[in-house]
């Protein structure tokens, strides 16, 4: 029939307004599903990255209030030593050191459906996880031969937290989730 004037019907005024309050309410109703929380060493860290690595047990909050906000910290600098890392190229590890990491990742469930259901939860294959496995092992590697005349543990910590803290200087570092608290 199509549309009628005010006298035969709907008005075309009322369908507008329907049209866009069914939109309106489509739109509150959506879920966010990531969100970006920082840039850096040209690396997006959305919200989802620090949930599974908090998950997987890759970083660990220690005990912080926001717990968020300190495995996002550790992944930002994960990003920019891994930037170093690459341009100084430590040895590569082996698929054996890649096997062994995924199996202490694996420990930290109490089976393999656990560890799975994490893995779906974060929408991560475990390729994508060996992947980072095989990062960590060669960021360690690059700072054992940066740091190796350091002549204890303490002093080797300070002098790794002073490098890292050079880089967060020296880098663009974008960190949304500060901004946004």
């Amino acid at each position: 029939m199509g549309w009628k004037g005010r006298k035969g019907g709907i008005s075309w005024q009322v369908a507008l307004i329907a049209i866009a309050l069914a939109i309106m309410s489509a739109a509150l109703a959506a879920e966010t599903i990531d969100r970006v929380l920082a840039v850096a060493g040209g690396q997006v860290i959305m919200l989802s990255d620090v949930t599974a690595a908090l998950d997987l047990g890759l970083v660990s909050a220690d005990g912080a209030a926001d717990r968020v906000g300190a495995a996002l910290s550790k992944l930002i600098d994960r990003s920019l030593v891994l930037v170093e890392a690459n341009r100084y190229a430590p040895p590569e590890p082996t698929e054996e050191a890649v096997d062994r990491e995924l199996a202490a990742v694996r420990g930290r469930f109490p089976d393999a459906a656990a560890f799975q259901a994490v893995l779906r939860r974060s929408g991560l294959t475990e390729a994508q996880v060996r992947v980072t496995l095989r990062e960590n092992l060669r960021i360690r590697a690059y700072i054992a031969q940066r740091f190796t005349g350091a002549e204890d543990e303490a002093r080797r910590t300070t002098l790794i937290d002073e490098w890292i803290a050079g880089l967060r200087q020296r880098s663009d570092v974008v960190n949304l989730y500060a901004t946004a608290r």
